[in-house]
């Protein structure tokens, strides 16, 4: 029988920030004593990085401690080999000595001889050791990486084949195996990622033959599209090998993560599907699904434009400035801009000269017939909006602008607005978010060398619940607004807004007498 370990604190930690109630932690242990689990993978010890990354990136002493004393399995942690150098391992291991049982090392295959002397060091303190090899179905690609397998015999305590892009199949489980056995004595593990759904039946072909250890997580939460289900994979070994498992416990952890599921909801997708099935990197698609408002379409254009090695599809004619705008106003997407539309409406009419540019088509319907001129940010899905905006493009008077050439996301226009779209030559006031709806309405404002500019619809999310989702937009809006005002100009919100890098006056100010 393989030993289970569970990594949902560590893999998990990718959609949390690595911050998890305590309540709920403490649930997951009470229920976790009482399962044929063998170890817990309770989060990584790291050195000081930068952004914010929470209590289970960095597992204090004092954590570690009350986990021990709350939980009968055996304690891991993970080092990110990439950010980790012998020279760190005295200050981040010898407090944690008799707390955690094995440490697991991340490991780029380009980088097995540097991880090597890490985990000589390691084991030298008294832990056991686990090597996490990253990349599986790109092993083939790393030269002389089967060759200094050999060099793991003696170090390691368990090799782990990890199934990074959730994209191998069992045949390929078995020849990895046969592979690695050929080249070192070390006990094996493996991993798998679910991209393609097949994390159970790779984990069961892995344990058929001859694995001594598989990972696994609650629900499957993990990075990107997830992992196995330590839930799934216990309810199949019960079943296949007569494996003991209390389903009551079972039943009450995985209710437990019921509403981080609903919160984050981790799972394989279309985009995921692609990027597992070419080998490529997951952190892309985890942003674009998770973070951004990225039409599939987009996603999987940019996944294909990746794997076929090419710029984009499209490169557009350059954004020209004909005429400059002393006033712009940017309308986001934001409910403000949706309840004051007759004011807003009435502020626009009374700026004839003034240009509105759409950061997202969302309220675009409330401003249909202006005399303005109207500037369109297709970026995202915004293409796929606009259609659905404006039932009839055929009438349509503004202007279309997208990121500068090559964009990551490829190019979605509608065949209506094709000869009315153009791309920006750069993005120059910051170096971060360039693609994003912001950085594109701010900076064709520069194009139009605006000197007063207004938003409204940018809200801030005030009210009730605030998803992770909303909240890195609105810290993404907030540092463009910032990069901004220090670089070219105060921007004035006419709406309520939480954002605290805008100026505010009232829309209302500007039409009281109308």
């Amino acid at each position: 029988m393989a030993k289970i370990l569970d990594c949902t604190l560590r893999d998990g930690g990718y959609y949390t920030n690595w911050d998890f109630d305590k309540s709920l932690v403490n649930e997951y242990l009470q229920c976790a004593n009482k399962l044929p689990i063998d170890y817990l993978e309770v989060g990584y010890r790291s050195i000081p990085m930068k952004g914010y990354l929470g209590k289970y990136f960095y597992c204090p002493v004092y954590e570690l401690e009350d986990l021990k004393n709350k939980s009968n399995k055996k304690l891991v942690i993970i080092l990110n080999e990439k950010d980790i150098r012998i020279n760190h391992l005295d200050e981040l291991l010898t407090p944690i000595i008799g707390l955690v049982t094995m440490i697991r090392i991340a490991i780029d295959p380009e980088h097995l001889g540097r991880a090597l002397i890490l985990a000589e060091g390691i084991k030298k303190m008294g832990f056991e050791v686990g090597f996490n090899v990253m990349y599986m179905s790109k092993w083939n690609q790393y030269g002389d990486f089967v060759k200094e397998l050999k060099n793991v015999d003696g170090i390691a305590d368990y090799f782990y084949m990890v199934d990074s892009y959730g994209g191998v199949y069992p045949q390929d489980v078995i020849n990895t195996i046969d592979l690695v056995k050929s080249n070192t004595n070390c006990k094996l593990g493996f991993h798998g990622h679910n991209n393609l759904e097949l994390a159970l039946i790779n984990t069961l072909t892995a344990i058929e033959q001859g694995v001594e250890i598989v990972d696994a997580t609650i629900q499957g939460m993990g990075r990107g599209a997830g992992n196995i289900k330590t839930e799934l994979l216990l309810t199949a070994l019960n079943a296949k090998q007569g494996l003991e498992v209390d389903f009551n416990a079972l039943g009450t952890v995985v209710n437990a993560f019921d509403g981080l599921l609903a919160k984050y909801q981790w799972g394989t997708n279309l985009p995921y599907m692609i990027s597992g099935s070419n080998s490529l990197p997951q952190k892309d698609v985890m942003d674009w699904v998770t973070t951004r408002f990225y039409s599939f379409n987009s996603i999987i254009r940019a996944l294909q434009n990746q794997k076929d090695k090419v710029q984009d599809n499209e490169r557009l004619p350059e954004l020209i400035v004909e005429a400059t705008a002393e006033e712009v106003l940017i309308i986001g997407g934001g409910k403000s801009a949706v309840e004051h539309a007759e004011g807003i409406v009435e502020f626009i009419k009374s700026k004839p000269e003034l240009t509105v540019i759409h950061a997202s088509s969302k309220n675009a319907f409330l401003y249909k017939g202006l005399s303005n001129k109207q500037i369109f940010c297709l970026v995202g899905s915004e293409g796929h909006r606009l259609e659905k905006v404006f039932d009839d493009l055929g009438d349509f008077e503004g202007l279309c602008v997208l990121p500068p050439f090559p964009r990551k996301m490829g190019t979605y226009i509608p065949s209506a607005v094709r000869d009315k779209s153009f791309e920006l030559s750069s993005v120059e006031f910051t170096d971060s978010y360039k693609d994003s709806h912001s950085a594109l309405a701010l900076q064709t404002a520069i194009q139009l060398q605006a000197k007063n500019i207004y938003v409204v619809g940018y809200d801030g999310y005030q009210d009730g619940h605030v998803t992770s989702k909303e909240r890195d937009l609105t810290e993404e809006n907030e540092f463009l607004f910032q990069q901004f005002s220090e670089k070219i100009a105060h921007l004035t919100s006419l709406t309520t807004s939480a954002y605290k890098k805008l100026k505010y006056n009232s829309i209302y100010s500007f039409i009281y007498g109308k």
